[in-house]
C-alpha cells in the first residue's frame, strides 16, 4: 500500500456527522439564537433550487438556508416550515480540494454559519466573528 492510497470520499452520512460536530463547536448564544435548525445532506441541490436562484453551476451552491425569513415572520401568523440548512456535499468537497487551506469540518462550519447567519441577517463580519470563537 502506497502512501497516497485511494481514499473514499465522505458519504452523505458522513457529512452529516461533520456538520453536527461543527455546529456543537459553534458558540451557544449562535446556536439557541437558530433553535431547532434541521440538516439535510444532499450531493447537490436539485434543479428547481438552482433555476429559481439562477445557478447554472450545481457547484456554485455548497449550502441554502430554506425557512421564513425573519423580517417576514410573524408572531401572530407563525410559519409550519421547519428551518433547513442544506448542505451540498460535492460542491463543498470540490471547494475543500480547491482551497487546500481549510479543514473540511471548517468549511462545514462557514457554510452553516452562513446559511443561517443570512437568515437572521447577520453580516459578514459578524458570522466571520462567530467563526473565529470556535475551537
Amino acid at each position: 500500500m502506497t502512501p497516497y492510497a485511494p481514499l473514499p470520499a465522505p458519504s452523505l452520512d458522513d457529512f452529516d456527522a461533520i456538520a453536527r460536530t461543527a455546529w456543537a463547536k459553534l458558540p451557544s448564544v449562535f446556536t439557541r439564537m437558530a433553535g431547532d435548525v434541521v440538516f439535510r445532506i444532499e450531493d447537490f441541490a436539485e434543479e428547481e433550487v438552482l433555476a429559481d436562484l439562477g445557478i447554472e453551476d450545481p457547484f456554485e451552491l455548497t449550502g441554502l438556508y430554506a425557512g421564513v425569513d425573519l423580517t417576514r415572520e410573524s408572531v401572530t401568523d407563525p410559519s409550519a416550515l421547519i428551518p433547513m440548512v442544506f448542505l451540498y456535499r460535492r460542491p463543498i468537497l470540490d471547494e475543500w480540494a480547491d482551497r487546500g487551506e481549510v479543514t473540511l469540518g471548517d468549511l462545514v462550519a462557514h457554510v452553516l454559519v452562513h446559511e443561517v447567519g443570512h437568515h437572521f441577517g447577520l453580516s459578514d463580519d459578524h458570522m466571520d466573528a462567530i467563526l473565529a470563537g470556535v475551537d
